[in-house]
């Protein structure tokens, strides 16, 4: 029976620390029961990573030079054949686009097996780890009730009292060097857990990113064909519905700008966040020297289309780039106008913002995405910063892949009314208009 109270509390830390060990070790069994697959060995992962990482940078590469390509055409005259070269072109991006997506799956397969591996081995470190402070703390057990007095006793002279006694502390430095060397192994593994969950979610959402790229190429082939019915694949056919919809566009164009002049004079500057950098997060994953914005893609009176005035931001960027919530809000208004029939025939295919997103931020702020190949989100959602919400394209009034990015002070965004969501107003023919009092982006982002 144990009496001695020195005992007790030494008995209790030593069934914490074992415990504690346990907790860890039994981690292994709790999250990682499976077996690792053993195909490929640590450094056979690593290298295959290598190789997958190269992969897609060449991937990357051809994108970058499509959309060179298409930067470089779209001012060129406009003919039915350079369009549908232009159309194979952007075809062509977004099947590297689909490719690289699954190249990058695969390689964060492969970064997940090498995680998992390195898990593996943290916790077999831990284990042997766990065995050597268990026997440490036996050993200082088994002296725990020595004194200097029983120790010298026992000794037949000095020198073997004093080595003993130098034994106890040294012990005792072992187990606190030990216990040290637990603890950093027990973060480590923590954050090789975080690193595999974060590989398991980047995953995740890229094979979300892959499916929706497929479903981009399909929507692509689709106009395709549509633009050949369209035209009867005859070049004055195509000059004929060019003329018509450059008519369209410059009415639909003014359209914009007398709603939205009316609109900025209502903007109340007390309402709206100091500018500052950063108080909206870049809407592209990708940084802007991969699509850049040249001085006719900013905010105002620019040369673009006449010197008409330009309500935005505009990023170049490859047809199927994720686009990010540049802040916490809500999905106030979706749309395709490229799609809006009346009595089943399009009237505004071409002409206008195409697929559009708006969100509805708490900072007094409204942000709008346009020329969008898909929109991934509902009206009425909840976003947070950074979240995807669609993905660049080429639809509307778009002379190449981009972002058409906008931001209004949500005080001049017009209520919802029946058959049209918040932030919109009705346009002769394209139904549901995004508008508002725009402000410079600029003033508010951090490039």
């Amino acid at each position: 029976m144990i009496t001695n109270k020195k005992n007790i509390i030494f008995l209790f830390l030593f069934l914490f620390i074992i415990l504690n060990l346990f907790s860890i070790s039994d981690f292994r069994f709790r999250i990682f029961s499976r077996q690792i697959a053993k195909g490929a060995t640590p450094e056979e992962l690593k290298s295959s990573i290598s190789e997958k990482a190269e992969e897609l940078k060449k991937i990357n590469a051809q994108i970058s030079e499509t959309q060179k390509n298409l930067e470089e055409t779209k001012e060129e005259g406009k003919t039915l054949k350079k369009e549908i070269t232009n159309v194979d072109t952007r075809l062509n991006q977004i099947t590297l686009n689909i490719k690289a997506s699954e190249i990058l799956i695969d390689r964060l397969k492969l970064e997940v097996e090498s995680v998992s591996y390195d898990i593996e081995d943290t916790e077999n470190k831990i284990n042997s780890q766990k065995e050597a402070i268990a026997s440490t703390l036996i050993k200082l057990q088994k002296k725990e009730d020595e004194t200097p007095l029983t120790i010298f006793l026992k000794n037949k002279n000095l020198a073997e009292s004093i080595f003993e006694a130098q034994s106890l502390n040294s012990l005792s430095l072992t187990l606190t060097k030990e216990v040290t060397e637990m603890q950093i192994l027990k973060d480590d593994l923590e954050q090789k857990k975080d690193d595999l969950a974060g590989k398991k979610t980047e995953k995740e959402n890229e094979a979300v990113n892959l499916k929706n790229k497929k479903s981009i190429s399909e929507d692509i082939k689709k106009d395709k064909q549509y633009l050949l019915e369209q035209t009867k694949n005859q070049e004055k056919s195509y000059q004929q519905k060019l003329s018509e919809l450059k008519k369209l566009q410059d009415e639909i164009a003014e359209e914009i700008d007398i709603f939205e002049e009316e609109l900025r004079l209502k903007i109340d500057p007390t309402l709206l966040p100091i500018p500052r950098p950063g108080v909206l997060g870049l809407p592209i994953q990708i940084p802007p020297a991969r699509g850049t914005f040249s001085s006719e893609q900013k905010h105002g009176f620019t040369r673009n289309r006449g010197k008409r005035y330009h309500n935005g931001l505009d990023f170049g960027a490859p047809i199927g780039t994720p686009l990010l919530a540049a802040e916490t809000g809500t999905i106030i208004a979706v749309g395709d106008q490229d799609n809006y029939r009346v009595n089943g025939k399009r009237t505004c295919y071409k002409a206008a913002y195409g697929k559009f997103v708006m969100v509805k931020h708490e900072n007094n702020l409204t942000t709008l995405y346009a020329h969008l190949s898909r929109w991934i989100v509902n009206v009425g959602d909840k976003v947070e910063k950074g979240q995807i919400i669609g993905y660049s394209g080429n639809t509307g009034l778009s002379t190449g892949p981009h972002l058409h990015f906008v931001v209004y002070a949500t005080n001049t965004i017009p209520p919802a009314t029946p058959g049209f969501y918040e932030g919109t107003r009705s346009s002769r023919v394209c139904g549901p208009l995004p508008v508002g009092g725009d402000i410079d982006p600029l003033k508010y982002l951090d490039i």
